[in-house]
């Protein structure tokens, strides 16, 4: 049986990824704007906000663990480098960077500013707890080693990649929801910025998972490489001082990029060939 085929429990493990986060964000989401402005809530807020973010990879690690063979499979996709074809690492590197260099170009034709290609002076949010740059990093990777160790393949051993793509971005909207609770995080503040900012966020997410998900499964379920891709996007669009408009052009960019791929390997997005019937192999 193929090790993807063993992992089994969509419902549970997004039921508990989205549940015990919601709990302490919500909390966080409280403690930043009802306590007026104390230093000590304010530190609190932050510690809730990182343990929400803890806690699908404690999660994923709870279903992983006591497996052997999830838990071989974990921790030998870290560095299974070999039969990676040299573009997919290209792209993983350098998609995000390219798309917001060309987007922020393109918005010059609307007569958005050049200054757009300067370094930032200061991110587009605040952290009270740990420096931004650190969260820049260390979240995309915590939240990776939830979503692609355990999280993708369990609905990829039911679905298609196109429709596991599809499932997972509408979660991943719906699990980002209380951080635009929590004053000064950066979810929080493209909701104060707009309705077409704060939607372009949400849409944003179907063609980044698209590519993601393709470059995971062309990279053999290398786990560094969603890791990677993910931070590229945090980091590229934070380090430029990025008008809001020239990410819904990104977006526009990703979606055109996401097409083409789907619609060049059909058969690799909408093929089954990791599904099961669900009353096949129950073993653990």
């Amino acid at each position: 049986m193929l090790t993807v085929q063993r992992y089994k429990h969509p419902f549970l493990f997004y039921s508990l990824s989205t549940i015990i986060p919601w709990i302490f964000w919500f909390g966080a989401g409280y403690l930043s704007r009802h306590t007026a402005g104390s230093p000590f809530y304010l530190k609190l807020s932050g510690i809730l906000g990182v343990v929400g973010l803890l806690a699908p990879v404690a999660v994923a690690l709870a279903f992983m663990l006591p497996n052997r063979a999830l838990r071989n499979d974990f921790f030998s996709r870290f560095f299974n480098f070999r039969g990676i074809k040299p573009i997919y690492i290209a792209l993983t590197l350098l998609l995000m960077l390219a798309s917001i260099l060309l987007a922020q170009a393109i918005s010059l034709l609307f007569g958005y500013s050049a200054t757009q290609f300067r370094f930032a002076e200061h991110y587009s949010f605040a952290s009270s707890v740990l420096p931004v740059m650190f969260i820049l990093i260390v979240a995309p990777l915590l939240e990776e080693l939830a979503w692609h160790s355990y999280g993708t393949d369990c609905l990829r051993q039911r679905f298609s990649l196109f429709t596991t793509s599809v499932i997972f971005a509408l979660f991943w909207g719906v699990w980002h929801f209380p951080l635009s609770t929590i004053e000064g995080y950066y979810h929080s503040n493209v909701v104060e910025s707009g309705v077409i900012y704060s939607l372009n966020f949400l849409f944003s997410l179907v063609p980044f998972v698209l590519i993601m998900n393709w470059l995971y499964y062309k990279a053999n379920r290398n786990i560094l490489v969603p890791i990677v891709f993910h931070i590229t996007a945090g980091l590229f669009n934070e380090i430029f001082a990025t008008h809001p408009m020239s990410k819904v052009i990104q977006t526009g960019l990703l979606i055109i990029v996401s097409v083409v791929i789907v619609l060049r390997e059909r058969s690799f997005f909408f093929g089954k060939e990791y599904s099961v019937p669900c009353h096949r192999d129950n073993r653990a």
